[in-house]
């Protein structure tokens, strides 16, 4: 286990290098200039020009990617081009809400998506049709769409929970809750479906196999044979959909985040993307990377629990 750790985080280093590198020369790529943000559409060529200069924006795109890294590597992520604030200051009360959002949603999608999975598997017949029509929504649907639609039938309408807005749970527990409820459901609902097709065909391979007959001939009841030994089995392929589903909400949460007015990182990343403050995209994209390697690494800790032959690989 313990070299299965390192060989992942050795394989986190080219990750995060590519990740950064790849959205400073899109970002570099993209029409406009920070620069001419900050001065507003009355300021002159000339000031442009100054600004630019001064900002280091004229250096060539390896060079400004290179003055980033090496700061990077002192624990410095630079400052925000637009208002001058540290990005490690601005975006540190961010984290922990993008990954309440991102958490949250999965946790509402694998309970759901688990649960669906196993009763479409074991009954059939209705439940698996209810699957099926779900996953179809589910697919079609946006997160951001869906995230109108229920900010227009239980914020605007029915008033149950706000349109938008965060509250911090120390501030209010209840208000923090009633805060997230829907940001929770836009973001996870989609990806439910996910998880539940493949908890019904993991289950379904599960329960054909021989073991799970020689238990029901051994008189196991059938309880124990389901949710003991079948959905342990079925457990193990699950785990890699996690994994996939948490970078997709992670994707997710920069919409779900700005329709909702959360203070995260996806709503930060999205006023920094149009305005080219490179520093806090720059900021975000690592950030994201980082949460994207700490979840894999957590999921091949409990791959490696759940089959033994990772382990000794």
């Amino acid at each position: 286990m313990t070299r299965l750790i390192v060989k992942r985080l050795l394989w986190s280093v080219p990750l995060l290098l590519i990740a950064s590198a790849l959205s400073f020369v899109l970002l570099s790529l993209a029409s406009g200039n920070p620069a001419a943000v900050i001065l507003g559409p009355t300021a002159s060529a000339a000031q442009l020009r100054q600004l630019t200069a001064q900002l280091g924006l004229n250096a060539p795109v390896w060079v400004q990617y290179w003055h980033w890294f090496d700061a990077a590597l002192h624990g410095n992520l630079g400052t925000s081009l637009i208002d001058g604030q540290p990005v490690t200051t601005m975006l540190a009360p961010r984290v922990t809400i993008s990954l309440t959002l991102v958490l949250g949603a999965t946790l509402l999608a694998s309970v759901l998506g688990v649960t669906l999975g196993v009763l479409a598997a074991i009954r059939g017949g209705p439940s698996g049709r209810v699957l099926e029509v779900t996953s179809v929504f589910g697919f079609a649907i946006p997160d951001f769409v869906l995230g109108l639609v229920l900010i227009e039938a239980l914020a605007v309408a029915a008033r149950v929970f706000p349109a938008s807005g965060f509250v911090s749970f120390f501030q209010s527990p209840d208000a923090w809750l009633k805060s997230l409820v829907l940001p929770w459901t836009a973001l996870g609902l989609g990806v439910m479906t996910i998880v539940a097709v493949q908890t019904r065909d993991a289950m379904r391979e599960a329960l054909r196999s021989p073991f799970i007959r020689v238990l029901e001939a051994n008189g196991i009841s059938r309880r124990s044979v389901l949710f003991k030994h079948a959905l342990r089995s079925a457990a193990i392929p699950l785990v890699t959909v996690v994994g996939i589903v948490v970078v997709a909400l992670l994707g997710g949460s920069v919409l779900i985040e700005s329709v909702f007015a959360l203070p995260g990182l996806g709503s930060a990343l999205a006023t920094a993307a149009t305005q080219h403050d490179i520093p806090v995209v720059q900021g975000v994209v690592l950030y994201f990377t980082l949460i994207v390697v700490a979840v894999n690494l957590l999921l091949d800790v409990v791959y490696g629990q759940l089959n033994p032959r990772v382990r000794a690989a």
